[in-house]
C-alpha cells in the first residue's frame, strides 16, 4: 500500500510539473470578447437567484461566474483596481432586451436632458427610457489568498456608498522614502465588503458596507491587481450589464 501511495504521489508531481510548462497552453485564440466577468452582486429578495441558487438568501454575495456565495456579515476581501463612472439607458421596465440602450461616459450631459415624474426618483428622458448613474468599482476577490476579477455595481441608493469608498481610498496614505506622505495606487489596499440592512420611509433593502483591512501583502496578488487595472484603463474589457430580469437594476431599490 505504502509503495502504491509512493507512485502515485510521484506521478502527481510529474503530471503538476508538466501542467507548469504547458501553462497557459489552449487559451492562445481566447480575447475579452470569449470571456464572462463576474460581477459581484448582492442579493436581494428580488434577485433572479433566490429559489434558483442553493443556499442563495437576501443579503449575502454572489460570485455571477462562478457561482460562490458569500456570507454578507462576514463579508468578502476585495483589492480594488478601477473605477469607471457611466450613465446607462434603459428602456422602461417590462419592455426591451434587458440589455442596456446605450451607455454613456461620466463626461456626458444626458442627465441635463431627463426629468422626474411624481412619485418616481428616476431620470426619464422624453423617449421613456431612463437614465441610471452607474458606478462601477472593478476588484480582485481575494478567497484563500488567490486574487480573481469582478465588477461591483453599485447605483441609486448605493451611490453615497461608492462615494464614501472612493473617498476612503484617495485618504490612503504612506511615508516614501523622502519621509514625505504619498498616496499609494488604489490596487495596493484591501478592503472587506460586507451588508447591511438599511430603511428609510419608503422601506428597507441591503446595502454595502467598507472596512479597510490594510496594504497588500502578498506580491502575486498585487501583480494580478495592477495588470486587471491596466486591462481595464486600456479600455479592453466590455462589460456586458444586463438588467437581470429587471431585478439587477432595481435591486437596491426594493424592499427585501
Amino acid at each position: 500500500m505504502s509503495k502504491q501511495i509512493d507512485t502515485k504521489a510521484s506521478s502527481a508531481l510529474a503530471l503538476s510539473n508538466t501542467f507548469e510548462s504547458d501553462a497557459d497552453g489552449g487559451f492562445k485564440d481566447m480575447g475579452q470578447d470569449d470571456f464572462a466577468l463576474p460581477f459581484l452582486r448582492l442579493l436581494t429578495n428580488v434577485s433572479p437567484e433566490i429559489g434558483e441558487v442553493a443556499g442563495a438568501l437576501p443579503g449575502m454575495l454572489y460570485n455571477s461566474v462562478t457561482g460562490e456565495l458569500y456570507d454578507g456579515k462576514k463579508g468578502v476581501l476585495v483589492v480594488p483596481t478601477s473605477y469607471v463612472r457611466q450613465y446607462i439607458e434603459w428602456a422602461p421596465r417590462g419592455s426591451g432586451s434587458g440589455a442596456p440602450i446605450t451607455v454613456y461616459p461620466s463626461t456626458s450631459d444626458i442627465l441635463s436632458k431627463t426629468h422626474r415624474e411624481t412619485g418616481d426618483n428616476k431620470d426619464y428622458l422624453d423617449n421613456g427610457n431612463y437614465i441610471e448613474n452607474t458606478a462601477n468599482h472593478y476588484v480582485m476577490i481575494i478567497a484563500d489568498g488567490v486574487p480573481s476579477p469582478a465588477l461591483i455595481v453599485m447605483k441609486s441608493t448605493q451611490l453615497k456608498k461608492s462615494r464614501k469608498w472612493n473617498s476612503m481610498m484617495l485618504s490612503v496614505k504612506l511615508p516614501s522614502s523622502t519621509g514625505t506622505l504619498y498616496t499609494p495606487p488604489m490596487y495596493s489596499q484591501v478592503y472587506r465588503l460586507t451588508t447591511v440592512g438599511e430603511s428609510n420611509d419608503k422601506g428597507k433593502w441591503f446595502g454595502w458596507e467598507v472596512e479597510r483591512v490594510g496594504s497588500v501583502e502578498d506580491p502575486n496578488v498585487y501583480a494580478a491587481a495592477k495588470s486587471f487595472s491596466a486591462t481595464i484603463n486600456s479600455g479592453a474589457v466590455k462589460v456586458k450589464h444586463q438588467s437581470d430580469a429587471e431585478a439587477e437594476a432595481a435591486s437596491l431599490d426594493r424592499i427585501f
